[in-house]
Formats: structure tokens, C-alpha cells, sequence
């Protein structure tokens, strides 16, 4: 099966369901609209084999063209909305690709490729053009990734990995049911979004509920009207949820309640005070809309407050692992057991890992094998054989443990691992989750940095204005005693800058020390 097919299965199943909801276009509706636009980019030359670029925020043409493009054969570029001309002459370069459809405003001069305006107007259905015959290892998409040396490298993606995909998700069949409505403001050129807004809709007949922007008041808005019940973000956005609900109780008096009674809520309801429960639940249950039951967040770990206060709420709360070579989510979590803190599940349907390299405490390196595991990069014989083993297994390049649950934990990336002079590792991770929390920090990068020849720990902190350096090196102290004392930051910087993220709003640590390096952060503690 290819990705046409199985949209084209979805709207026999389900035809009266509402794939578009804001729109109010139904599978039946979509696939039309689909044929519509596939007649369009037949008569501008899209052939079988060809390369097609998308570059759009989430608007109902996005998905669209996609399934236009496969209808027609060709491979879709998923570009970033947040590059630069350059980079997208140099990615259609690489990919061959000649055509790109974007919205108006990423529209530039270029002699690398034409652009098509995804905004366009479509004519009537061709009915002598048909679907075109791809083989499941047919590409589909093509999507740039920093990878394990920081040079991009393409992760081609087949037909049979995006269909696999979705129908490993079934996983989450308790929780996904035909007609719901799925929240759509990831960007759906990174593979989370792409996972979740497409894959799963289609696999399971839901609706996605599209938003092009993060405008709170916009987003506020739709789960008024709209009220989704399932709701992908990134973990970053669920902890800023979160303050917001409990910065508003606070303000009307009512925290101390409102806190006793979700930390207490099972046993209250076991003593037949569920009204009471379910009472101080409604109103914060009602920001989302009041139908919610299931969030879903990936792309980073999740904290464990974080994750204990929807739960508090009765909400499931899925944490997803995957990267684009594995498309998006291969590890998920199950709501339904205990988990420990930073749990992410193990390998879904059809598809295995194994942790290789442990240390003494039980972190080692994940591998993976299975159907969502991509071939290989693009014209990369040198990195394929560096990531890939003589049994098929890829090199996540992440660093994981196993709880007594079986389920995996995440410690960091190998290639931010912190390997001190002592032979000592440091995982970022760890210590960025520690810093977070003190008074005054936006945000925190911690990596591996030379002071005076010595290979230490070092932090660049984001800070509000008004805070001193004297300050954070106070807060820094007494965070550090937490941990072994080898794990300890006392060099670091602060900027009250925004450090810079990439769109699943990850800190771009080698950026942040490059800046260190060319200055841009003077106020420094060292």
C-alpha cells in the first residue's frame, strides 16, 4: 500500500467524516479536492519519479498537495519554514528538485527550481488521470536532518515506512477513536507533526483541526469552538499550559484547594467525594475545550510534574520517542501503567531496539531495527555504514536506560554527551532539567566546552531582565548539590537573549557555543 491508498481507504471507511474540521471537508470531500489539485500539477509537469518541494505553514493546501504529489507518483521535500533562500536552493540542489509549491510570502528569485503557488485555485478533476503504480519502497518524502556530524544529510522515507507508521499507531486505539478531532498546530514539515496530524488521522478516520500560527488567543479559541480531544505539542508547550492554569488559580485564591484535591484525587474518589474531584477538574478541563482525553507530546522529554499534573486531571498522557529516520514515533508510552519518571515506552508494532554499550549505570546507546527505520541517507554511503550494522539495526546516536518496567528512559544525545578530562560523562539533559526551574531562567544550554585548556561543563543561561549573574552563580550552587559533584557547572554565561531553538523548540546547543565562542555572551562566570 502507498500513501494515496491508504487516504483512499481512510474516505471509503469513513467518507462522511470530517478530515478538514475548521474547513469542513469530509474524507469523501478531500480526496476530490486531492484529484483537483493533482490536475493542476499534472498540467505544470509533475511527473512519476519527480521531486516536489512543500514549503507552507499548516493550511488546509499543505495536506492537499502532499497526497496531490503522490498521486501522481512524485516525492514530496518537507522543507522548514524558518530557512533561508539559500538553503532552499541548496536542498533542491541536493534533491533534484524542481519544482517547489510554497505560500506566497516564502516566494523568492531563484534560478534552482520554479514555484508554484500552493495558495492556487484548482480547476475540475481530470478523469483520464489516474493514480499512479508505486511500489511500497517507492520514496514518498525527503526530509533534511542535522545528523550525527552536524552536516545535513536527506532521510528519504518510503511509502511502506510512512504506511507502517500509521499502522503502528494503532497502539493508541484506546484512545483514538474514528471522528475525533486532532489538534494540528505542529508544523507538519517536521516529522512529529507529520506523524500525528496525518499518519494518525488517516490510520484511525479522525479530523485535524489545522493552525498555521502559535497565537495563544487563537489556540484558546479553537478549543472553545472546536473542543479536540486529542492534542500533540511539544513538551515545552505543555509546561507552558501548565503554569498558565496554575498562575490563574493562584491568582483567584483557590490553589491550595485545587492542588490538594488533584494530588488526592484518587483516594477522595474512592471515599465517594469523585463530585468534588470532578468539580475542581470541569473548569481546567474546560481551557481545553471540555472533550479532551488523550495529550500526546515528543521531541523532547517531558518533565515529570508536567506529566503528573494532566494525569491529575484524567487525562492519558502519551510521551512519544522517535527521530525523522524512524518517522517520528517508534517508541510510545502506555498511559495505562506506572511509569517512572521520563518513561517513553518501548519500540511499537513491527518494530525492535536494543541498548548496546552500557555503562555502569545502565545507559548505553539505542538501536533500532524495524519497519519505520528509513534506508539510509541520500547519496551517503560513508554515514549509512557508520549508522547501520550488519543486522540491520541503526544507530540512534541517543543515550537510553531500561526501567524494571521494560520501558526505555532517555539520557541525552551520544554526540552531547560530555566526556570530562576525568573520563566522566555528563548528560546534558540532566542538568538543563535541574536549571530550568530556578527563579529568573527562560531557558539553559549545557555542553561541552574548553576553559583554560580543561575540558568542563558549561551553561549559557537565558535570563529575565534584571537578573545578575551573582544571582544565577547563588541559585547555580545550590542546584549543584543535588548531584555528584563531578556533574557540577561553575562556568557559564547569561544573556537575557532568547537562546536559539529549532521548530520543536530544542535548544540548537551548537549554535549557543558558537556564540560563546565569537563573544556574544560576555557576562560570564568563570
Amino acid at each position: 500500500m502507498n500513501m494515496y491508498q491508504l487516504l483512499e481507504r481512510a474516505a471509503q471507511t469513513w467518507p462522511d467524516n470530517l478530515f478538514l474540521v475548521r474547513e469542513g471537508v469530509s474524507y469523501k470531500g478531500f480526496v476530490d479536492l486531492v484529484k483537483a489539485r493533482a490536475a493542476s500539477l499534472d498540467k505544470v509537469g509533475v511527473k512519476k519519479g519527480d521531486v516536489v518541494g512543500v514549503l507552507s505553514h499548516n493550511i488546509p493546501e499543505f495536506p492537499i498537495t502532499l497526497f496531490a504529489i503522490w498521486y501522481l507518483g512524485g516525492t514530496v521535500l518537507l522543507l522548514d519554514t524558518n530557512l533561508t533562500p539559500y538553503e532552499y536552493d541548496n536542498m533542491a540542489t541536493i534533491t533534484n528538485c524542481k519544482l517547489v509549491c510554497a505560500e506566497k510570502s516564502f516566494q523568492y528569485k531563484t534560478d534552482k527550481f520554479k514555484f508554484y503557488d500552493i495558495t492556487k485555485k484548482d480547476g475540475k478533476i481530470n478523469p483520464d488521470l489516474k493514480p499512479a503504480v508505486l511500489e511500497s519502497l517507492d520514496i514518498a518524502t525527503m526530509s533534511f536532518t542535522s545528523g550525527s556530524t552536524g552536516v545535513p544529510k536527506v532521510v528519504p522515507l518510503t511509502h511502506f515506512n510512512l504506511v507502517e507508521c500509521a499502522n503502528s499507531l494503532d497502539s493508541m486505539a484506546e484512545w483514538i477513536k474514528a471522528g475525533d478531532i486532532m489538534y494540528g498546530f505542529l508544523p507538519m514539515y517536521h516529522v512529529f507533526g507529520f506523524a500525528v496530524e496525518i499518519l494518525a488521522t488517516v490510520h484511525y478516520g479522525a479530523g485535524v483541526l489545522l493552525q498555521p500560527t502559535i497565537n495563544p488567543k487563537e489556540i484558546m479559541a479553537d478549543f472553545k469552538k472546536f473542543r479536540p480531544q486529542v492534542i500533540p505539542a511539544v513538551p515545552r508547550l505543555w509546561e507552558v499550559f501548565r503554569n498558565k492554569i496554575i498562575d490563574n488559580v493562584k491568582a483567584q485564591k483557590k490553589w491550595w484547594l485545587v492542588s490538594f484535591v488533584l494530588k488526592y484525587g484518587k483516594f477522595l474518589q474512592k471515599i465517594g467525594l469523585g463530585a468534588l474531584v470532578r468539580k475542581v477538574q470541569k473548569p481546567i478541563l474546560d481551557v481545553f475545550g471540555g472533550r479532551v482525553s488523550l495529550l500526546i507530546a515528543g521531541g523532547a522529554a517531558t518533565k515529570p510534574e508536567v506529566e503528573i499534573f494532566y494525569e491529575r486531571l484524567g487525562l492519558k498522557f502519551i510521551q512519544g520517542y522517535g527521530l525523522t529516520e524512524t518517522v517520528g514515533p517508534i517508541c510510545i508510552s502506555k498511559p495505562t501503567k506506572k511509569r517512572l519518571p521520563f518513561a517513553f515506552g518501548g519500540p511499537t508494532l513491527n518494530n525492535e531496539c536494543e541498548i548496546r554499550d552500557k555503562n555502569e549505570d545502565g545507559v548505553g546507546v539505542l538501536w533500532l531495527r524495524g519497519h519505520q527505520v528509513f534506508g539510509g541517507y541520500l547519496n551517503n554511503e560513508e554515514a549509512n555504514k557508520e549508522i547501520f550494522d550488519e543486522r540491520g539495526f541503526f544507530n540512534t546516536g541517543d543515550m537510553v536506560s531500561m526501567d524494571k518496567n521494560g520501558e526505555l528512559h532517555f539520557a541525552g544525545r551520544k554526540k552531547q554527551v560530555i566526556v570530562l578530562d576525568s573520563g566522566k560523562n555528563v548528560y546534558p539533559d540532566e542538568l538543563e532539567g535541574m536549571y530550568i526551574t530556578l527563579p529568573g531562567v527562560k531557558n539553559v544550554a549545557v555542553f561541552e566546552h574548553k576553559v583554560k585548556d580543561k575540558t568542563v561543563t558549561y551553561a549559557v543561561f537565558s535570563v529575565e531582565d534584571g537578573v545578575t549573574i551573582d544571582q544565577i552563580a547563588a541559585a547555580v550552587a545550590a542546584e549543584n548539590k543535588k548531584v555528584a559533584s563531578y556533574k557540577w557547572v561553575t562556568h557559564f554565561a547569561i544573556t537575557t537573549e532568547d537562546l536559539p531553538l529549532t521548530s520543536t523548540q530544542k535548544v540548537k546547543h551548537h549554535v549557543v557555543r558558537q556564540n560563546l565562542i565569537d563573544g556574544k555572551y560576555p557576562d560570564r562566570h568563570e
